[in-house]
């Protein structure tokens, strides 16, 4: 099973990037998740078309606050997949999601708020942030992530979409 992933597109409405990851980028994914920050009423609407489960980032109103929840926790062929955007500084940041999702155990923790690529284990915890789909802090680029989950293994990857995007 394929799934795409991004976070913090920080877009007020839907642009051609946008359209690009979601049917370009993600055209074979069999599931899309989104980790906050979307900003835009409008690109929840496309999203929400595009059947992306997504949750709500610190950079969203309360119209997406009421939309989508802060935390999710999703199950795919028998693995647990959290979901949580993030808060604060990024000193510390993952230790804190992880304390949120403590009761939940999900194999997988997916979030935001860095803005920075990450796929590692932190203490027991496998973690996945695909950057940020509207510009990273750290390596100038912005990025989506693809999850490839095997019977044995995930694989994780890192999309430059500027580098996509201009190939098109």
């Amino acid at each position: 099973m394929k799934i795409g992933v991004m976070s913090d597109t920080h877009l007020h409405q839907p642009n051609e990037v946008l359209e690009f990851i979601l049917t370009t980028l993600f055209a074979d994914a069999d599931m899309i998740l989104h980790a906050g920050d979307i900003t835009g009423r409008r690109v929840l609407d496309r999203l929400t078309e595009s059947e992306v489960l997504a949750v709500c980032g610190n950079m969203d109103d309360y119209e997406i606050a009421d939309s989508v929840p802060h935390k999710r926790l999703i199950e795919i062929e028998g693995r647990r997949i959290g979901l949580m955007h993030g808060w604060g500084s990024r000193h510390g940041l993952e230790e804190r999601i992880i304390e949120r999702f403590s009761e939940d155990k999900p194999d997988i923790i997916v979030y935001g708020h860095s803005h920075e690529p990450f796929w590692g284990t932190i203490g027991s915890a496998a973690m996945f942030n695909p950057g940020s789909a509207g510009q990273n802090r750290g390596s100038g680029g912005a990025t989506v992530g693809m999850l490839d989950m095997r019977s044995d293994s995930v694989l994780a990857s890192f999309i430059d979409l500027r580098g996509e995007y201009s190939k098109r």
